[in-house]
């Protein structure tokens, strides 16, 4: 029977340094992928930034044709003004609805729960003067 070349405690050690080498390499391995899908995400929020900002002008662009047009009708002062109260009364609009919407989900005040604090607190407090 041939003997083996390694101890069992060679061995022993062999694969516990073979298994840190291999845990270290996935983990490197898992650092390249998630930079890889990071880098890939950063370029797409870039991108959905600039489609906003492109937006953005494309609307004042449209403002600015709506005013043009008007402006065959009237004075081009007084079409810009009427854009623009046109403008101003939507945002006003918009920011009551919001107001509307962000007090609807406010969360309300847990007043049965402050209570049952209270109420357990003032419990606890009769219970420690009892017992003193």
């Amino acid at each position: 029977m041939a003997q083996p070349t390694e101890s069992t405690a060679q061995l022993v050690s062999q694969l516990t340094a073979d298994s840190s080498r291999l845990v270290r390499d996935e983990i490197a391995l898992a650092k390249v992928e998630v930079a890889e899908r990071a880098k890939h995400v950063g370029v797409g929020a870039g991108l959905f930034g600039a489609a906003g900002v492109l937006a953005w002008f494309g609307f004042g662009t449209l403002i600015a044709a709506g005013v043009l047009a008007l402006a065959l009708v009237v004075d081009a002062w007084a079409a810009a003004l009427i854009v623009a109260v046109l403008l101003f009364a939507a945002a006003g609009v918009a920011a009551l609805i919001g107001k509307k919407n962000v007090s609807e989900g406010s969360p309300p005040i847990p007043e049965t729960a402050i209570q049952s604090v209270k109420d357990d607190i003032a419990e606890v407090q009769e219970a420690r003067h009892r017992d003193h």
